[in-house]
């Protein structure tokens, strides 16, 4: 008798436990059903364009058209051989009741029309207020009144482990959530021209093909992020995902509602980072700032009379750990 009272016991705190712990663990339901009204999705075509460019100037190796038989350049000839519209897919979310949706840069591209799709199936062509492809942000507008809109965050407050929601359409899979935690904040993910304006979010959310341009939540409901990149060897989710902080996109839609385009702060500088050894020579107690290499003649940085060898370890109220947080802060 007294074995089977221990044993009820150890199960009774078992299920306590793990009814603890279930309570514990947030609950999503509430904050997608208010929120998904606001995403959308949205479909975008590029025509077809023949590019004359290439008959008129053949690749090295390949023969003239002029010098080939009729039937084999009738064969040949790109007027013979129809393009094919190009059609891509993505997210955003409307950010005003009037119509102003936010999404990525890379999700409109080049796109020749734009169609916007919300939850409840109605559809908008919309138009380009503006792109900036270093931050690969760009503001979109439909005709449209009282649209359900999302509420930004007011700052940069989210800590590595806090809970983050994402919506989007991966693989055209409409108005997806999926759950993770912050992995690592200010990322650093140079552009293919070696730019690196955005000090990214790293997740563990699961996003793929088709979130990009999507909304990254936290528990209040509030935009922290915007969903833009993904590293991956499969072309889907292996839980590396990088998000564009609020702060960030809130003064590039500002720029972008006014004047089409993005201005940034210019320092006119070539860094690397600090390591150990660099760190002992110049006395600093750790490997931490931003090292000149280069200065460019005329710029700001040396009107300002910084040389190359400095060590760059503020910029404004900004702590420069790494060469990354240097670009971040002067942008």
């Amino acid at each position: 008798m007294k074995g089977l009272l221990q044993t009820f016991a150890f199960m009774f705190f078992i299920s306590i436990g793990s009814l603890v712990d279930a309570r514990e663990l947030p609950d999503f339901t509430e904050l997608v059903e208010q929120n998904s009204p606001a995403v959308v999705k949205i479909n975008t075509i590029a025509r077809a364009r023949n590019n004359t460019q290439n008959r008129q100037n053949p690749r090295q190796g390949q023969i003239p058209q002029q010098e080939m038989p009729e039937m084999l350049r009738r064969f040949l000839d790109p007027r013979q051989m129809p393009e094919r519209d190009q059609r891509s897919m993505g997210s955003g979310f409307i950010i005003s009741k009037d119509g102003y949706i936010l999404t990525n840069n890379h999700v409109v591209g080049d796109a020749d029309e734009i169609i916007v799709r919300l939850t409840d199936r109605r559809e908008f062509e919309a138009e380009v207020i503006g792109k900036d492809e270093r931050s690969d942000l760009a503001l979109l507008k439909v005709n449209a009144d009282d649209l359900p809109v999302l509420k930004l965050a007011e700052s940069d407050d989210l800590k590595v482990g806090a809970w983050v929601l994402a919506i989007g359409s991966p693989f055209g899979l409409d108005f997806s959530a999926s759950v993770g935690i912050v992995s690592a904040m200010g990322r650093s993910l140079p552009t293919e021209r070696n730019e690196n304006y955005v000090p990214f979010i790293q997740t563990d959310v699961a996003i793929n093909p088709g979130n990009s341009g999507g909304p990254l939540f936290n528990l209040k409901g509030e935009v922290v992020g915007i969903n833009s990149q993904i590293y991956t060897r499969s072309g889907g989710s292996i839980g590396l995902s990088f998000a564009i902080p609020v702060s960030v996109a809130k003064t590039v839609v500002a720029q972008l509602k006014e004047k089409g385009r993005v201005d940034r702060g210019w320092l006119g500088v070539v860094i690397q980072d600090v390591d150990r050894n660099l760190a002992k020579s110049f006395g600093l107690k750790k490997p931490t700032g931003a090292l000149v290499t280069q200065v460019l003649q005329e710029g700001p940085a040396d009107k300002a009379g910084i040389k190359a060898g400095d060590v760059i370890l503020k910029f404004g109220n900004s702590k420069i750990e790494e060469s990354g947080d240097l670009p971040h802060a002067v942008g």
